[in-house]
């Protein structure tokens, strides 16, 4: 165990306080935890690079932190109606497709290694923006309506991209997978 898996630990801790704090409209609360939760995310990242903390266990739980944390407020804010539902479809069901591919995989023998992609990183900083947007405009009423319908129609279609990507990547190296 390394100081970041800590600090990622902590954000899997969080992820429940954020969702309570939001569905029981307390959304100043959230927005703190939210951003606290992305400032601990790139400081786990900047201790393990900078001080050789880097861990294959942190290497897992990262991931999974960050996307236990975007697809919780998604559907929070879908629920909320906050955001439309068509597109928490979208997010939820490309991280389903991508965790079911990775263990298909796995379980036929033929492991695939996931390494992030440029569409899938940008996807995650529009996943990322709007969450803050929304939670900002709800907490503050900004009147930001123009704003996050442009930030939906961009993270649906970078999550359509994204999701795209990943199943020609997926297809390909299935493909090569032969049965003895």
């Amino acid at each position: 165990m390394t100081i970041p898996n800590y600090i990622t630990i902590f954000r899997f801790i969080l992820v429940p306080f954020i969702v309570m704090a939001l569905l029981s409209d307390y959304v100043g609360a959230a927005l703190i935890g939210f951003t606290v939760a992305g400032v601990s995310d790139g400081v786990d990242g900047f201790i393990a690079r900078r001080y050789d903390q880097r861990s294959e266990l942190g290497a897992y739980l990262d991931p999974i932190a960050d996307k236990l944390l975007l697809v919780s407020l998604f559907v929070v804010l879908g629920v909320l109606e906050q955001v439309p539902v068509w597109l928490v479809v979208i997010v939820v069901s490309r991280d389903i497709f991508i965790i079911g591919a990775v263990l298909l995989g796995a379980v036929i023998g033929k492991p695939l290694e996931m390494h992030p992609l440029l569409v899938s990183k940008a996807n995650t900083a529009f996943q990322i923006i709007l969450v803050a947007v929304t939670l900002g405009d709800m907490a503050f009423d900004f009147s930001l309506t123009g704003s996050r319908t442009i930030l939906v129609w961009a993270v649906a279609l970078l999550t359509a991209a994204s999701a795209t990507a990943y199943l020609l990547a997926w297809t390909k190296h299935m493909a090569g997978y032969e049965r003895k």
